[in-house]
């Protein structure tokens, strides 16, 4: 079996001076290799295709026969690495923390420890009848957070 640290290594060598990056690499028993870039712009189809062409260069199908794949981490997918965090800063993501809470939310901020968040919900507010929308800031470590994911409204 291919060792996935082997092809991460040929992939940061063919992507350093980009804009793209390694978010992750998964490799099968039959050796059907999956590796996911993301870019802090796009990745278009054809950079894809290089770099596969790129990184199986650097491995002999005479002595391990493998299949690899390379995709673009979608839009919907998890968000694996800081540097998607971190691109993400000012857009909505959909956070799933470990306690079951899911929410919708504004990235404000994202470091080596966890992300900060706002989102708005109904509150008790002194002197008023009613629960009014209030703005809430909270930071959750990565331990915390289940997952989350790029939130994209199509109204």
């Amino acid at each position: 079996m291919i060792d996935t640290k082997k092809i991460i290594e040929a992939a940061e060598r063919k992507l350093q001076g980009t804009d793209m990056f390694v978010v992750g690499c998964t490799c099968t028993p039959g050796n059907e290799i999956e590796l996911l870039i993301d870019s802090d712009t796009s990745v278009a189809i054809e950079a894809c295709a290089e770099l596969s062409r790129a990184v199986e260069a650097e491995f002999d199908r005479d002595e391990e026969d493998f299949s690899l794949t390379v995709a673009s981490a979608g839009i919907g997918s998890e968000l694996k690495s800081l540097r998607q965090y971190r691109k993400l800063i000012g857009g909505t993501v959909e956070v799933l923390l470990n306690s079951g809470i899911k929410m919708l939310a504004k990235l404000d901020a994202a470091d080596d420890e966890g992300i900060t968040i706002s989102y708005e919900e109904k509150q008790a507010v002194e002197g008023k009848k009613r629960k009014q929308l209030v703005t809430v800031t909270r930071r959750y470590a990565f331990d915390e957070i289940k997952s989350t994911k790029e939130w994209l409204d199509f109204k």
